[in-house]
């Protein structure tokens, strides 16, 4: 694995890169060889939840279900907190009893998410994907024992450039989520930010998915 990129919704087979792609439970694609799987608080569908809940727990049994998600909190629709709270703690609790890494949607709630996380007392690695806050909100997730992911918003947003030099090389992933960019190119401007060489870089995001996949 030369290039890891920790989420995205485009499968390109590329021999050096190792993809972890955003499935959802009931499009499932048995061809993609590795991903997450889970229920993303925009597509909840209250008759389908229980369904799609046990879908999930048969891919997280799988090898190549690396973790679940992306699932999470979302301030800014119209599905209520409270319902998106139910379906992301029981998506939590099959990550705590599978073992598997979270994958996490969060917009306006990190106060809830983190919350949820202690309460719920989970031990799994929980990752924030697409991060694109300030570095107080960084430093408070890291201090919370969050992982965050970088993408998008590094690409688009050069005020992340702080932000992102700030967060320990132990507690990052990179990732292109949606975007037509290639995680080559996300490497690249996060290895200038940084300061390293793109070996350098490798190395660690190796290292943290070592600790976070392979445990």
């Amino acid at each position: 694995m030369e290039f890891f990129n920790f989420h995205t919704h485009q499968f390109t087979n590329q021999a050096n890169i190792l993809e972890m792609v955003n499935q959802y439970p009931n499009e499932f694609d048995a061809a993609i060889p590795y991903y997450s799987i889970g229920i993303h608080p925009w597509y909840i569908k209250e008759d389908l939840i229980d369904e799609e809940l046990k879908i999930i727990e048969e891919k997280l049994q799988t090898k190549t279900c690396l973790a679940i998600g992306e699932c999470g909190l979302d301030k800014r629709i119209d599905i209520p907190l409270e319902q998106q709270t139910i379906v992301f703690e029981k998506q939590l609790a099959l990550a705590e009893k599978y073992k598997k890494p979270v994958v996490i949607h969060c917009v306006a709630a990190y106060q809830e998410v983190t919350a949820i996380k202690k309460r719920m007392k989970i031990s799994v690695p929980m990752i924030i994907h697409g991060f694109s806050k300030n570095s107080q909100i960084a430093n408070q997730l890291i201090k919370e024992g969050f992982y965050l992911s970088f993408g998008k918003y590094l690409l688009k947003n050069p005020d992340l450039k702080t932000v992102f030099e700030s967060i320990p090389n132990d507690r990052f992933f990179l990732e292109t989520d949606t975007i037509e960019e290639s995680i080559e190119q996300v490497y690249e401007l996060a290895s200038e930010y940084k300061n390293i060489t793109i070996k350098g870089l490798q190395e660690i995001i190796s290292s943290n998915y070592r600790n976070v996949f392979e445990k």
